[in-house]
């Protein structure tokens, strides 16, 4: 036999020896939905109030009256807690212990949004509207129901924040409550790390875990964040890219000038531009950087067999998104979220349509988004893009330039790598925590869960990673198709439903 069949043996086994245990049945979660179907309305009314928060941008005001808000919610579920900070955006650390346990497991999840510009929404980012389905669908509006109303689980409610990431706070005070009307006791005592920068890269994380980090040890973190597989399965994710951010600016004429009188004589920052960012990859979507994947490990066997074992849906999502082709058609998408990543998120040199004019812009910006895998670091990165630059002309520099250097240099670019980034997470698919994870999860309704090794999002995990001693596991419960960071953000009423009962199940059972 040899090593991966034996490996498969021995995890087959251990599964066995966890499913055989003491563990949770589909018939003892009928409290769940009993609890779902008498509470429904209590529930989304819950969610709505949350997220009709504002909580976008850098007024810290916002992410304060976010954060007070979980306080007083969590605090009727028996959490002492506290609101603290290091320099930047609050955070909520809080605690429920429980007689007899022995096992404690932190969770995870930010509170904070990405920024809505309200004029690209079906109905306002902060009033949340029901729908019976999506708005690329044309979904109509649904009336918020008032007591007795049924509600479709297949509804979705329309919202900033609704899928990435305020549904963990109400599913998670759901599962409890839903618990103590049974008169179930958690098996587990239970931490809450909840932050409110994690969409600007959580920049003073480090700083609060190095505070704060007594009060947060446990046994097992788990990250609630992040969409279920796009097949709708439900999954454990044990890896995550890491993520950092380039604002870039080129440079022509010190005044806007007609583009008649000076076009084809004074060189466009538009132009430049252009040509910079097409220069980063090459025709078959590649990174272009020299050196870039040096760092890249190979996809390990024991990855491939769980690539191989998820529903491919390469062809359906391409049908569901309008897209002729694929990028990279030669890869999944599960291995191709295993490799870095540079994208394009915006463009700023003059305007189109009724704010198009005939002028050469004395400057043009644009912004970058780096996703990296584990052993990329971000200064690495920073080096080869500041290398690549400069092989290819460029004069690259970190603040704005004076006139004397304008004129002096023919090609400027200005790098400003904005704070916060952070490198990548990578655990093993076949830990104790893990298997016993799935153990519980699977007997939630009798379907397997998918063990997926990465998640082409990002969260901060490396910076737990060296500040607390436990294993990390991500445990996603948003919808795929929840619109997240774009306009008409929502949460699928169903998703919500099913997080409540997975967070039930897990609070029941990981402490046996």
């Amino acid at each position: 036999m040899n090593y991966w069949k034996l490996k498969f043996v021995l995890v087959c086994s251990l599964v066995f020896i966890f499913s055989a245990g003491k563990s949770i049945s589909a018939s003892e979660l009928d409290y769940v939905s009993e609890f779902r179907s008498n509470n429904a309305l209590r529930i989304l009314n819950d969610f709505k109030e949350f997220l009709s928060i504002p909580n976008t941008g850098a007024r810290k005001g916002q992410k304060q009256k976010n954060a007070e808000w979980i306080t007083e919610y969590i605090a009727k579920r028996g959490f002492d807690s506290q609101i603290v900070r290091a320099g930047g955006a609050p955070y909520v650390i809080a605690e429920r212990l429980v007689d007899g346990a022995t096992t404690t497991v932190l969770f995870y999840a930010h509170f904070d949004g990405q920024p809505a510009i309200a004029e690209n929404w079906a109905s306002p980012p902060f009033e949340p509207t029901l729908r019976a389905g999506t708005v690329e669908g044309g979904a109509p509006v649904i009336s918020w129901p008032k007591d007795n109303d049924s509600i479709d689980p297949m509804w979705r409610i329309f919202a900033r924040s609704a899928g990435d990431d305020k549904a963990p706070v109400i599913a998670l005070m759901a599962a409890l409550d839903a618990m103590q009307a049974a008169g179930i006791q958690p098996s587990i005592n239970i931490k809450l790390i909840l932050d409110g920068e994690e969409e600007i890269g959580s920049p003073t994380l480090d700083k609060i875990l190095k505070a704060h980090g007594n009060l947060l040890k446990s046994d097992l973190i788990l990250f609630c964040d992040a969409p279920l597989h796009q097949s709708g399965k439900r999954q454990l994710v044990y890896g995550m890219r890491g993520a950092m951010t380039l604002e870039l600016e080129t440079y022509g004429p010190a005044r806007p000038l007609h583009s008649g009188h000076y076009g084809n004589w004074a060189p466009n920052p538009t132009d430049i531009m252009i040509r910079a960012l097409n220069s980063l990859k090459n025709e078959d979507g590649s990174i272009a950087v020299a050196n870039f994947y040096d760092d890249v490990p190979s996809i390990t066997p024991a990855e491939s067999a769980a690539i191989a074992a998820i529903p491919n849906i390469d062809d359906s999502l391409k049908n569901e998104l309008a897209l002729a082709e694929r990028e990279r058609p030669e890869k999944r998408i599960e291995e191709l979220v295993m490799e870095p990543a540079i994208v394009i998120k915006g463009f700023q040199a003059g305007g189109v349509e009724d704010k198009s004019r005939n002028i050469i812009q004395p400057t043009a910006k644009a912004s970058i988004n780096f996703r990296l895998v584990k052993n990329q670091t971000p200064r690495g990165v920073e080096r080869k893009i500041e290398a690549h630059f400069r092989s290819l002309g460029y004069r690259v520099v970190r603040t704005a330039p004076s006139l004397d250097d304008r004129r002096k240099y023919p090609r400027i670019i200005k790098l400003d790598w904005r704070p916060g980034g952070y490198g990548a997470f990578k655990t093993p698919l076949d830990g104790k925590e893990s298997l016993k994870l799935v153990s519980i999860l699977d007997q939630i309704d009798g379907q397997k869960t998918m063990q997926t090794p990465t998640l082409g999002g990002s969260l901060p995990i490396v910076v737990f990673e060296r500040n607390l001693k436990a294993p990390i596991i991500v445990l996603p419960i948003a919808n795929h198709d929840n619109n997240q960071h774009g306009r008409n953000e929502n949460m699928r009423i169903q998703n919500l439903w099913d997080a409540i009962s997975i967070y039930a199940a897990v609070i029941q059972n990981y402490g046996k």
